[in-house]
């Protein structure tokens, strides 16, 4: 699954609710950042532990990882990413979220060949959810100046 939008709209707290309800049924999940999980896999190669860590990245039943987007990635993050997406496809679950249209992940990414074959990947099977409107942190920060506004009529 692959679940797109613009900051704020609830992105993160969907895949949150999602893994926590499949955890709550009996299914492995592990949800991180995308930022933790190239992090960690770059810290892993260093230390000689990246067999280790990956199968930690390929076990679970549902794999959720978010944020993908807000920034771009080190060098390596491509080749890490795609040994990830390319083992659990078919075999295990995995949502992605993100506040870019797929187009940009090559440029995210810094390797648009390995982002066009994670994609191919992701999408042969994903559902696709696109998310629109307003950020949630901003509504109270809206609300809050209409009452302003309503007070100095």
């Amino acid at each position: 699954m692959l679940i797109l939008g613009p900051p704020g709209v609830g992105k993160s707290h969907l895949v949150q609710a999602i893994g926590h309800q499949a955890a709550k049924v009996g299914f492995a999940v592990l949800y991180r950042s995308i930022f933790d999980t190239i992090s960690e896999l770059i810290q892993a190669e260093n230390f000689g532990d990246s067999v280790k860590m990956m199968k930690r990245y390929l076990m679970p039943d549902l794999l959720i990882i978010d944020d993908m987007g807000i920034k771009k990635l080190p060098k390596q993050s491509g080749e890490y990413l795609f040994e990830i997406i390319m083992r659990r496809h078919e075999l295990r679950s995995t949502i992605m979220t993100s506040n870019r249209p797929l187009e940009e992940w090559g440029k995210l990414i810094g390797d648009v060949p390995t982002a066009t074959a994670i994609l191919d990947r992701i999408l042969q099977k994903a559902e696709i959810i696109q998310i629109t409107g307003r950020s949630y942190r901003l509504k109270d920060r809206a609300n809050k100046q209409k009452r302003e506004e309503k007070k100095n009529v």
